[in-house]
């Protein structure tokens, strides 16, 4: 008995055809399912770096804030710490001359310290750490814990301020004296130059270098 054997059909152009849009159907929808991985893939990167991002935003502005706070802390610090030491120079100063009166070979019978005036009309402001007053004189100390040039040149510019806000005292001689805890030999000298006396602590006494002073 004859085994029978069946016989490729032919290709014809319709089964061609249905081949063809079979096989497109099968690439599209494998680049559709990669499309979606993908974009799932990407969104879920997406989501994780932003993420990240969001984390060390946070974290840089957070730093950033407690260095500025601690910036704030050192600066109020070292301010306080600027005001104490100018705190204590005036504090010597002060209760050394209400111990000791004397400036400029002369006895002073009133003293004043942080002597603040006000003219509108002049538009004019004094500021004066300490102010000794006798019958025919008047004495102006500026205090500092370190004095410095620019403090030579406030107090040169204080006796016109000083009469025209107080003129009852515009007839007086006027002195002037530079009193500091810690005041260079530069310092020293530009203030005697200009008429001016040095006032410093030496051990436990207060010392006045008034020998050269100018009367203003």
């Amino acid at each position: 008995m004859k085994k029978e054997t069946s016989q490729p059909q032919p290709i014809t152009l319709e089964s061609f055809v249905a081949a063809m849009y079979e096989n497109d159907r099968f690439i599209r929808e494998k680049f559709a399912a990669s499309d979606r991985f993908l974009t799932k893939k990407f969104a879920a990167s997406d989501r994780f770096l932003t993420k990240k991002f969001a984390e060390n935003d946070r974290f840089i502005r957070e730093k950033f804030a407690e260095t500025d706070r601690q910036i704030k802390e050192i600066n109020k610090e070292i301010g306080g710490m600027s005001k104490s030491n100018g705190e204590i120079a005036e504090e010597y100063f002060i209760n050394s001359f209400e111990n000791y009166p004397y400036f400029a070979g002369q006895e002073y019978d009133r003293i004043a310290s942080n002597v603040n005036q006000k003219m509108k009309k002049l538009n004019l402001a004094g500021e004066y750490d300490l102010v000794m007053y006798n019958g025919s004189s008047v004495a102006i100390i500026e205090i500092k814990y370190k004095a410095r040039k620019k403090d030579i040149d406030e107090l040169l510019n204080k006796p016109q301020s000083f009469k025209q806000l107080f003129p009852e005292y515009a007839n007086y001689s006027i002195y002037l004296g530079l009193a500091g805890l810690r005041i260079d030999k530069t310092i020293e000298t530009q203030a005697k130059e200009k008429g001016i006396a040095i006032i410093k602590q030496v051990g436990k006494n207060m010392v006045i270098h008034d020998e050269h002073l100018k009367v203003f």
